[in-house]
């Protein structure tokens, strides 16, 4: 069952939809791409609830698609791992046995302002107890910086309440967690019938300084694969013998120390990685990951990827900058036009969205001048 909602799905995936006559939600949004030519299956929202409570595997682009899910749906095990992953603060509370010296603490909006920042085991990480992508989220080395934090998140709460439900950013509660040194990696993933976990696609969050938190690239490579899919597979099924998931897709982001530990950021339920980011697999290895999941397909994406040892598959989410004027246009050709091989390129709108675009490269390992370009571009030169 797919249930597709705003702010954006992916051509990719209304192409495999209309083609595979998938049953999908027929709500304001799945009807207006009907409208707009796409040759949809839809179905209304008692044969969907129907289906998803009778055990069909669910999906969707956006985590704007859960209050739905939750509200029309009886599948109390599927709302647990929704709440789980959903609830930053409870996640880390199940999952303490797994990392037990890590530090946390929880507290409310209004409490925030109370933490003394000489208190805390600096460097920690500020974030909202329910998130999406990077809202809100702090990397804190002095108090200086917590300060920073408190008052960015008085201005951003707003418009950041604007854009997306409460089931999907919530900045009522915080976690304050300790930062492990280490390279981030994200992966979509999904538990089968059995509970045991499917590695779809694993990307490197890179960062173009320490105190950087933005999602401006993930990189993933047979390189990348082979090193770490073992270990993250191996890790999620150890979560899973406290999460108890099954037929559940995820997005998944963690911390890997130098000794291998494997710390949890968050978990992002019913979908893989967001606002067609996700398209990384096709673009690098031929898959389409919602298909593998619904289909129950077995990929290997390690012997998908063998082909392809020496290049590096990118996406990245282009935010702008905090001086940029949203009222101008993006130049999206001229910014194309840096890179050798653009594979696709989502575009935005960033007073709608906050961001311009979902850029997809290829490039080689031993060439990396174009993806530090993009690593460290303000973007500020492309505005028209």
């Amino acid at each position: 069952m797919l249930v597709l909602e705003e702010p954006y799905v992916s051509p990719l995936l209304v192409e495999w939809a209309a083609k595979s006559q998938h049953p999908v939600l027929a709500n304001a949004f799945a009807e207006g791409l009907a409208r707009d030519g796409a040759a949809l299956n839809l179905v209304g929202g008692d044969e969907a609830a129907a289906r998803i409570d009778s055990g069909e595997r669910v999906y969707s682009n956006s985590e704007n698609a859960l209050d739905w899910v939750l509200s029309h749906t009886h599948d109390r095990a599927l709302a647990d791992a929704i709440a789980f992953s959903k609830d930053k603060a409870r996640m880390r509370r199940d999952l303490a046995p797994l990392s037990p010296d890590l530090f946390y603490m929880e507290c409310t909006r209004d409490e925030l302002a109370q933490v003394d920042p000489a208190s805390l085991p600096l460097p920690v990480v500020l974030k909202p107890a329910v998130g999406f992508c990077s809202m809100g989220v702090y990397a804190i080395e002095s108090a200086d910086d917590w300060r920073r934090a408190l008052a960015d998140i008085d201005e951003g709460e707003r418009t950041w309440a604007e854009r997306y439900p409460g089931s999907v950013v919530d900045t009522g509660r915080f976690v304050v967690e300790g930062y492990v040194e280490g390279a981030e990696y994200a992966v979509d993933m999904y538990y089968d019938g059995e509970g045991r976990a499917h590695c779809l696609n694993v990307m490197r969050h890179d960062f173009a300084s320490p105190d950087d938190i933005s999602d401006r690239m993930y990189n993933t490579s047979h390189g990348i694969i082979a090193e770490m899919q073992p270990a993250l597979t191996a890790w999620l099924d150890r979560v899973n013998e406290v999460l108890g998931a099954r037929d559940f897709p995820a997005h998944v982001e963690v911390r890997v120390g130098a000794d291998g530990r494997i710390v949890p950021i968050e978990f992002n339920p019913l979908r893989f990685a967001g606002l067609g980011g996700t398209d990384l697999a096709y673009w690098a290895w031929g898959v389409r990951t919602y298909e593998a999941f619904l289909e129950g397909n077995d990929v290997d994406v390690l012997a998908l990827s063998e082909p392809h040892a020496g290049k590096v598959y990118t996406m990245s989410l282009l935010n702008p900058h905090a001086r940029a004027d949203l009222s101008r246009p993006f130049m999206y050709d001229e910014f194309a036009s840096r890179f050798s091989k653009v594979l696709d390129f989502h575009r935005f709108d960033a007073n709608a969205v906050g961001s311009y675009g979902f850029l997809f490269l290829e490039t080689d390992e031993d060439a990396p001048d174009e993806l530090d370009f993009l690593m460290h571009s303000d973007l500020l030169e492309f505005q028209g």
